[in-house]
């Protein structure tokens, strides 16, 4: 996630945050800047910023601002991806601080290495913790695919806590090949709370199983983390153009029709702009699915009302701005082209997910052959695989 937001930080200089990382919080006017500074770092590749990063992620600091750019700098390090950060990382997982232990595991699952058995040790020690840092460690447990503590994940699969469970069946799905054991986080796809839809979304990805694809794509939480977990699961599968069913799932994936997706844990929406635009804001992704759905069961003259509406008073929120560009492309709306055309062009990383729907959007207003280069342009130079994929398939219709 955090790659997609690394110009955010662009305006930081390396020289800059390699001086803000190492200065005491207590001197810098902005304290933060010692944290945005570790993320910063993530994202350069010189050895002074690496050995940086290193000895901020040993210190043991007191200071709040101190302990959250030692998180960061775990974090960054999982990105760097450098193989000499793993001694500094598992060290970390002995932290009595729990975000520390979760940034260290996700960076040691990052850096893809094979652990050898004292290794391994350190990682299986880590489960026993508070529940996000169970989660985090049974997660990298299951992307490295480390056998060594089978036994005391399957135990966890019946924690109480769906999150720790969830993340536990994953690693016995993909692991330990018990392919049955993603049926209960197909079931918690359709959970009336949010956030275990979501966490199921993420642990299916990891139990890597395609036979979860069709039930993944009826989940409503935000197609940015479905398709995360779906290309987890179909890999280079998803490139294959052999294989006509999954391809067809991804794509309506993509495509995140809402009126495809079962909405059954919330009520429906009214058509009207007063029961639309404050679902369209939720927190809970099928609360927004559900008004947008009230928005596509609109006439066509209350439909583009609406829309304008929500350009000119919501059009900056990246949610409602992604809804907007999908809804005018799904209710062929050609008199807000001009729309279409804005969100394919829009730069910025919080709006990434838009130019997903407005591609959809050009083949749907049949507007490929003017936006032509950009898809081409994204079809080959995006670094997000659903970008990309979605893109290059936009441009197979031409």
């Amino acid at each position: 996630m955090a790659e997609r937001f690394d110009s955010l930080f662009a305006g930081i200089s390396e020289a800059d945050a390699l001086r803000y990382i190492t200065s005491p919080a207590e001197s810098l006017e902005n304290p933060g800047l010692k944290y945005l500074a570790a993320t910063r770092l993530g994202a350069c590749s010189s050895e002074e910023s690496f050995q940086a990063l290193l000895r901020i992620a040993q210190a043991s600091p007191d200071n709040l601002y101190d302990r959250i750019t030692g998180r960061k700098a775990l974090e960054a390090l999982g990105r760097r991806k450098d193989l000499r950060s793993l001694p500094v990382l598992l060290q970390a997982l002995k932290n009595d601080d729990e975000p520390t232990v979760v940034n260290a595991a996700d960076a040691i699952s990052r850096l893809g290495a094979s652990l050898d058995s004292e290794q391994a040790q350190l990682l299986k020690q880590a489960l026993h913790g508070p529940d996000n840092q169970r989660r985090a460690v049974i997660q990298t447990h299951c992307r490295l695919e480390v056998n060594g503590a089978a036994d005391a994940i399957a135990e966890l699969s019946k924690d109480e806590n769906p999150l720790v469970a969830g993340a536990a069946l994953a690693y016995q799905a993909r692991v330990l090949h018990q392919a049955d054991a993603i049926q209960p986080l197909i079931k918690q796809l359709n959970d009336c709370n949010a956030g275990r839809r979501r966490a199921a979304v993420i642990d299916l990805g990891d139990a890597r199983n395609a036979t979860a694809l069709e039930e993944l794509n009826r989940c409503p939480v935000s197609m940015p983390l479905k398709a995360k977990s779906a290309f987890n699961i179909l890999g280079d599968d998803a490139w294959d153009t052999s294989n006509t069913n999954n391809r067809e799932l991804l794509q309506k994936l993509l495509q995140d029709d809402p009126r495809d997706l079962n909405l059954d844990m919330v009520d429906p929406a009214e058509s009207s702009p007063e029961a639309i635009t404050p679902r369209l804001q939720h927190r809970d992704e099928a609360q927004q699915y559900a008004g947008a759905c009230g928005l596509l069961q609109m006439d066509q003259a209350s439909s583009l009302s609406m829309i304008d509406q929500l350009r000119s008073t919501l059009g900056s929120d990246y949610g409602v701005h992604y809804l907007i560009a999908n809804s005018i492309g799904l209710l062929g709306l050609k008199e807000r082209a001009d729309a279409v055309s804005e969100a394919l062009h829009e730069t910025g990383p919080q709006y990434a997910k838009s130019r997903i729907a407005a591609a959809w959007s050009c083949q749907r207003l049949k507007m490929i052959d003017k936006e032509t280069a950009t898809l081409k342009e994204l079809a080959d130079n995006s670094a997000w695989l659903a970008l990309k994929w979605t893109c290059k398939k936009v441009l197979e219709t031409t």
